[in-house]
């Protein structure tokens, strides 16, 4: 259990930001769990043995369990003397193969990889075909289903810009402001694979999930593109498509 406040942890000599990849399979999501093991708990415990006292980092943003990331980031703050271009080889050599250090920088102490986002990619794979691919399980949304990609992606532009995207956060979510900006939304074909991509400002919990299964509702014909922008703009998440799987969404990029 972490003690030490805020305050005192900026006290601290330096500020360090890392990317972070992982496959988040084996974990009960990023954030750092008391009775379950989060990607958090691993990077927090195997940083302390490489800089020599505790470690309480901010992350750019959860990811829910099962979720993986490309490049996640984080910052913590430490008195640790490592010097930084030793950081990455030696963070791996303590890290299980299912976390990765992909970069290390030391940063200004105003810099807060949860605060200082301004924007991010995420995107969400599909696995299509008569067979599903068993080495693909872990990493993609299954749909036997042929999907309609000329409907799906005129559905996605009504995606982008500005808009309540209530209808897409979860329930239950802890209450915050569900206005958004989506700069880009993209959908397409590479093999077997259809993959969405999400470019914005901020993302609701599950909105990225909860778009893709109302999205996946259009491709198979179950709902009109036009039909799922009255969705969106009626804010209702029970007029709304499943959760997608959790197994298909990665967060790829955090721009500062």
């Amino acid at each position: 259990m972490k003690t030490e406040n805020k305050d005192s942890m900026k006290q601290r000599k330096r500020n360090i930001k890392l990317l972070i990849s992982y496959d988040g399979g084996n974990y009960h999501g990023f954030q750092r769990q008391n009775n379950s093991l989060a990607v958090q708990n691993i990077l927090e415990k195997k940083l302390e043995i490489l800089f020599g006292d505790t470690i309480e980092m901010a992350a750019s943003g959860r990811t829910d369990a099962g979720v993986h990331a490309y490049g996640q980031v984080v910052n913590f703050f430490t008195d640790g003397t490592i010097p930084i271009d030793r950081v990455v080889r030696a963070a791996n050599s303590l890290l299980p193969n299912d976390i990765v250090v992909k970069a290390a920088d030391e940063v200004d102490f105003d810099f807060s990889a949860r605060h200082s986002a301004i924007s991010k990619i995420y995107i969400y794979r599909i696995q299509q075909g008569e067979i599903p691919d068993p080495f693909l399980r872990n990493y993609t949304w299954y749909i036997r289903s042929k999907l309609n990609l000329a409907a799906i992606q005129e559905a996605l532009a009504y995606v982008v810009g500005e808009h309540d995207f209530s209808a897409f956060q979860a329930t239950g979510s802890v209450p915050m402001l569900p206005i958004r900006t989506i700069y880009e939304a993209t959908c397409e074909q590479k093999g077997s694979i259809i993959e969405f991509s999400f470019f914005g400002n901020g993302f609701l919990y599950h909105m990225v999930r909860n778009m893709v299964g109302t999205l996946v509702n259009v491709g198979i014909g179950k709902t009109t593109p036009i039909r799922f922008k009255e969705i969106m703009d009626g804010k209702d998440r029970k007029k709304a498509g499943a959760t997608a799987p959790a197994q298909g969404l990665y967060l790829k990029q955090v721009n500062y």
